[in-house]
């Protein structure tokens, strides 16, 4: 693929964006999926059934004000967070007032999609402990210990630098097969 590069993001590849799923509207959305999909086993609306799919996360017990006040003060990396009200028509919490906050990205060369996704799922356990119901947080997380350390109340860096050795494993099996090594 002459011009192709792992580096660039599909809007400077120079073509039309074409909703790859429906509720996968936007760049943005796409570059957040990761993270927030991680979430939507769990009782918090991830933005199905909005104009703004995995852009905004809430549920009627969410209060978006404190929600994005911690996730602010934690100064992730790549994005901006700012309370809102919605009402999905669909999915989780369909035709109910939900608070929650809108995910903005302001740096998405920053943006660690995953990494946010603990962030948000280590301020929901801090904040909300006994409304958000996580049982069901393992079937995408699908790692016990990553999981065991959410429960404990371990820090969000500490969880996802916990996953180095293996992530350098991989990259390492990996890197004989990319077609298209980055630059």
């Amino acid at each position: 693929m002459r011009g192709w590069s792992r580096e660039l993001w599909y809007d400077e590849t120079g073509l039309e964006w074409v909703n790859p799923s429906p509720n996968m509207r936007s760049l943005a959305a796409e570059a957040l999926y990761p993270g927030v999909g991680l979430l939507e086993t769990t009782k918090l609306s991830v933005g199905r059934g909005t104009e703004t799919p995995f852009e905004v996360i809430g549920a009627p017990w969410l209060d978006g004000r404190r929600l994005a006040a911690y996730l602010g003060a934690r100064a992730i990396p790549g994005v901006r967070f700012i309370p809102v009200h919605f009402s999905p028509t669909a999915s989780e919490y369909a035709g109910e007032s939900c608070g929650g906050v809108r995910i903005t990205i302001v740096d998405r060369e920053a943006l660690r999609p995953v990494a946010l996704g603990i962030e948000i799922a280590s301020a929901l356990r801090a904040l909300f402990p006994s409304d958000w119901d996580r049982t069901r947080l393992g079937a995408l997380i699908a790692n016990a210990d990553t999981l065991r350390r959410i429960e404990a109340g371990e820090s969000p860096e500490t969880i996802v630098a916990s996953w180095s050795a293996a992530l350098a494993r991989v990259s390492a099996a990996r890197a004989k097969y990319l077609l298209y090594p980055a630059r």
